[in-house]
């Protein structure tokens, strides 16, 4: 059975107190808390492994490369890739999207061409995608959603069609908790020849990945939502795709040979892994799926579902509130305004009260324009948090209506 006190114990800054109040963390989909071993692994590594990983013939240096290529190897069997060639470390999932929006579409679209986007993507998965086709004379096609968060793949036999080589979707809506299904998705995309790229930021969290079963081209999403570090992040791609795209950074690590004559690049992984990598960062990554993997994940998809529908029924008697995203199955994110107040005023309010909500667009502005709003409440659960801390967040938000309203 599930112990989330248990699970707490592991994470010590949810001992702490915020303006003279517990501490209630309700900002998970923007960073998740890191437990104990990844705090203890990456002080770990800088106090006595901290050498600079490939190139040194030192004991430290092959020890650290030796630990780099371990989370790799933990990244790939944990995602479902097939090869470690496949795995690629970057600064994070904004840097992952931007590498096959740039890589990728440097090398393959073309004027005339067109790229799918869904209405529901954080701009990491949206600007790109932008910026590319705007340099390559190619156009832009959005997947919208419905006013419950739904999206409306039944569109996609008008959007995609000979032209299209691209589909950019999230696995999960860091705003609206949407799940979509992406097996119909990735089907009509292939069918015509399309790629898939997901981002699957919020995804991997919550349910995880087998990108090979569930058959995209690129994934990508980030350490520090997955109880990580920071500065670090997976772009998965097949390796057919990744060796037909040029490099998107160039320096030291990603070179086999070069001359002034011209340049030859190393092989996968490391011809997109330019410069000193965050190794440190990399391990660290490792040891949080580690982490992951020593739970039930059974259990914690229960839990959360439980916690997320405890939050929506509790929220959801406020008067005045509303929730914006209702989708069956949807993972613990919760984006709501209550009318009358402003979602920065509600946000600072409960702050003053010990709880940490995240306010404003949520880097996806399209959303906002779709419901009409400026902004939103979001509060984002984990695998950590209680039914006494969603209660803390309604009463809360019930004290910021008398203040406000």
């Amino acid at each position: 059975m599930f112990d989330v006190e248990k699970i707490r114990r592991d994470f010590p800054i949810l001992d702490r107190e915020v303006n003279g109040r517990p501490l209630v963390y309700l900002d998970s989909g923007a960073t998740a808390q890191k437990p104990e071993c990844v705090l203890r692994c990456v002080d770990e590594v800088y106090r006595t492994l901290n050498a600079n990983i490939h190139r040194g013939v030192h004991f430290m240096a092959e020890q650290a490369t030796e630990r780099y290529e371990q989370a790799r190897e933990t990244v790939r069997a944990f995602i479902g890739a097939s090869a470690r060639e496949e795995v690629i470390f970057t600064a994070g999932a904004t840097a992952s999207l931007n590498t096959v929006a740039y890589a990728w579409g440097e090398r393959f679209l073309h004027e005339g061409d067109n790229i799918v986007v869904s209405e529901m993507e954080h701009h990491s998965n949206l600007v790109p995608w932008q910026i590319v086709a705007e340099r390559k004379g190619a156009t832009l096609r959005m997947l919208p959603f419905d006013d419950e968060g739904r999206l409306m793949t039944e569109c996609l036999d008008t959007l995609i069609d000979s032209r299209t080589r691209m589909v950019a979707v999230t696995q999960a809506s860091n705003t609206l908790g949407t799940r979509p299904d992406l097996k119909p998705v990735i089907e009509r995309a292939h069918a015509a020849g399309a790629l898939v790229t997901v981002d699957g930021c919020q995804g991997v969290v919550h349910g995880g990945v087998d990108v090979s079963a569930l058959g995209c081209d690129f994934y990508a999403f980030s350490g520090h939502k997955l109880y990580g570090p920071t500065g670090i992040g997976v772009l998965y791609g097949r390796r057919e795709l990744l060796e037909a795209m040029p490099p998107f950074l160039c320096g030291g690590d990603m070179v086999d040979r070069v001359s002034f004559a011209s340049t030859t690049y190393a092989p996968l992984p490391l011809k997109f892994e330019a410069g000193t990598a965050n190794f440190v960062g990399a391990i660290g990554l490792g040891e949080a799926v580690k982490y992951v993997q020593s739970l039930d994940a059974v259990e914690i998809e229960a839990y959360e579902r439980s916690l997320t529908d405890y939050a929506t029924e509790t929220l959801g008697a406020i008067d005045g509130l509303r929730i914006y995203g209702t989708t069956e199955g949807k993972s613990p994110i919760l984006s709501f305004n209550v009318e009358g107040v402003h979602h920065y005023d509600m946000g600072m309010i409960l702050d003053k009260l010990g709880v940490a909500v995240r306010t404003g667009h949520h880097c996806a502005e399209p959303v906002m324009d779709h419901y009409g709003v400026t902004g939103m409440c979001r509060a984002s659960l984990a695998m950590y948090n209680t039914r006494e801390e969603i209660d803390a967040l309604c009463e809360g938000v019930r004290r910021a209506v008398r203040m406000l309203r």
